[in-house]
């Protein structure tokens, strides 16, 4: 009689942040306390477990809440619970807007629904209450957008980092603006609150989470692999 053939090993998933265990970090994960509520929306396709951060930002925050999903009918189904005033909700919107064409040295703008920045800047972002982040590739980001129209009574806002985002090699983004969702939660919530130390909390998560990355794959490339190109909008040649 013929022993039986062992299965492989199967290495589990993080609970909490979904990645395979030695992909995770959750042990070093600082919390932060935030006025500012977050709320990550995330494409049901977006399957970049390994380099994601959706999970990993919201980790950070006892309040923040994470969606999977492509439609909810109102910011508070999204959010499960009451909002007063949806105005007072910032969405990083993903538009043809660039900081870099407007009139501003600011990292942070806030925009109407022309492209055009508000008046009143300081106004403006001093009051928002909440941050709605879309999480995915591009096009994934912007079937969010179109598929909830309850966005568009939120204030838009637009980034314009002075620094590519820290993926560098191992995720190309279709534009210098392009950021990881932890990065664009820490350039957010920090600049909203002058609260430099948001910044600094996020973003070592997001430094530690690379390195594990590139360590794993060098010694468990199965777990770790190569990341595949990203889906950029196709641009016409002139």
């Amino acid at each position: 009689m013929s022993n039986p053939v062992e299965a492989p090993d199967v290495v589990a998933d993080c609970p909490h942040c979904g990645k395979p265990l030695p992909l995770c970090i959750c042990d070093s994960v600082t919390p932060i306390e935030s006025r500012i509520q977050l709320l990550i929306l995330q494409h049901p396709q977006e399957q970049d477990r390994a380099l994601g951060t959706a999970r990993l930002t919201a980790r950070h925050f006892e309040h923040a809440v994470h969606r999977i999903g492509l439609s909810w009918p109102s910011l508070a189904k999204a959010l499960g619970r009451p909002v007063a005033d949806p105005a007072r909700w910032a969405v990083l919107y993903l538009g043809s807007a660039k900081v870099e064409d407007l009139d501003t040295d600011a990292e942070i703008v806030a925009i109407n629904r022309k492209g055009e920045l508000e008046p009143n800047q300081r106004s403006i972002l001093g009051r928002i209450e909440g941050i709605v982040l879309l999480d995915g590739t591009w096009s994934q980001a912007k079937a969010l957008w179109w598929r909830n129209p309850w966005m568009l009574r939120c204030q838009r806002v637009i980034l314009g980092p002075k620094r590519p985002s820290r993926y560098g090699q191992l995720r190309r983004e279709p534009r210098r603006d392009g950021l990881s969702t932890i990065e664009a939660a820490a350039m957010l919530l920090a600049a909203l609150q002058r609260r430099p130390d948001i910044a600094e909390t996020l973003n070592s998560s997001f430094d530690r989470m690379l390195t594990r990355f590139r360590d794993v794959q060098a010694t468990m490339p199965e777990l770790a692999p190569k990341p595949k190109k990203r889906d950029f909008r196709r641009r016409r040649r002139s």
